[in-house]
């Protein structure tokens, strides 16, 4: 499917800039996700969906997400050499022009996969695979870029990480559950070089000792440059340490199909606008709006918007009277007229194939 492409770097490239504007590496999975379930699924019964598909799913997502909203995103991951690794490394290069010239296939080595059922605005997920095998060689140090994203697990650390950040990377990192349950910042070594952290609510109120969203990221100000606290249906809160600027953003609303990625398409939007130079508001505001369109969509890699999708979602709700969003909730996406490409698509949009399975017709 072809797409309207929009640089929001434009006008910041000089000839001296990194050619990449987004490192990442991590695990890809091959995502089964079904959709239309009216409740979690039954022990001993049979359920049935009325939707499914499939994508390329773990750090995909996000990247992914990025490359649609035009940055230069390169990917160091691990393939399987069956099916599911060809499919997932033809969808994200070729189909969304990501660089994955780091990454790996291995012989041998299945795809890791991950089922996600989507029920009640939440998903349940079961996944399975083995951790890739070492490379035969060291690794070869990441390329230099403007911003490098990171995933912080209690107890480990990342050399790269590091790396990236005295070459003049700044690092965004998000975290997962802390599976020892000690919820210790000091567990996170790799937090030392990050310029953004992007926790969810939940997340942050346990490494943090507080009770709000909002205490928890000034307490986590103290730590990183730039806090960043998803609140899920109540939207952002972000406390910038070097200016003592807050901004906080009301979600918008919209039908939900599946949250698969949500999250991770969160932190590409607000990405974007940190590289572009927008004031933190409105890096916010991008940010969760990228994720409420994911939503509509099953997967995170192939329901991640585009400029095109935006615009369409933007000339919709302009057009609707009354509007079915908060006024001033909608008011807060003035500022990206200027980007938005035209014409746009009719609404709803499809932005993705259902399944890899499909094949062109034999001949008799």
């Amino acid at each position: 499917m072809g797409r309207t492409h929009i640089d929001p770097l434009a006008p910041l490239r000089r000839p001296e800039d990194p050619e990449i504007d987004v490192y990442l590496t991590g695990m890809v999975f091959l995502d089964i996700i079904f959709t239309g379930l009216d409740t979690a699924p039954v022990r001993g019964t049979e359920s049935w969906a009325r939707g499914m598909g499939m994508s390329p799913g773990g750090v995909a997502n996000m990247a992914a997400a990025m490359a649609r909203l035009g940055l230069r995103t390169h990917l160091a991951g691990a393939f399987g050499d069956d099916m599911y690794g060809d499919y997932c490394r033809e969808a994200l290069e070729l189909g969304e022009g990501i660089d994955l010239s780091l990454s790996r296939t291995i012989p041998g080595w299945h795809s890791p996969v991950t089922v996600s059922m989507a029920y009640e605005g939440e998903r349940t997920m079961v996944s399975h695979g083995h951790e890739a095998p070492p490379p035969p060689s060291p690794p070869r140090c990441p390329p230099r870029s403007r911003a490098a994203i990171a995933s912080l697990t209690a107890g480990r650390g990342e050399p790269w990480v590091a790396q990236s950040a005295a070459d003049g990377s700044l690092v965004f990192a998000d975290t997962g559950w802390d599976e020892t349950g000690r919820w210790d910042l000091a567990a996170l070594p790799d937090l030392a070089h990050c310029h953004a952290f992007l926790p969810n609510a939940g997340e942050a109120m346990r490494y943090t000792g507080t009770s709000s969203a909002r205490a928890a990221a000034h307490a986590l100000a103290e730590r990183v440059p730039l806090a960043v606290v998803t609140m899920g249906s109540a939207g952002a809160y972000a406390v910038d340490a070097a200016t003592g600027e807050t901004a906080e953003v009301p979600a918008i609303s919209v039908e939900e199909l599946d949250p698969t990625g949500a999250g991770d398409v969160f932190v590409a939007g607000f990405v974007t606008g940190t590289l572009a130079g927008w004031p933190l508001a409105d890096r916010l505001a991008f940010a969760g709006l990228t994720a409420a369109l994911s939503v509509q969509e099953f997967g995170g890699s192939q329901s991640a918007p585009g400029w095109i999708e935006i615009a369409s979602w933007w000339e919709r709700v302009s057009a609707l009277t009354p509007t079915t969003q908060d006024p001033q909730a909608l008011s807060r996406y003035a500022f990206l007229h200027p980007l938005l490409p035209c014409p746009t698509r009719p609404w709803p949009l499809r932005r993705a194939a259902p399944t890899i399975g499909f094949r062109p017709p034999r001949s008799a």
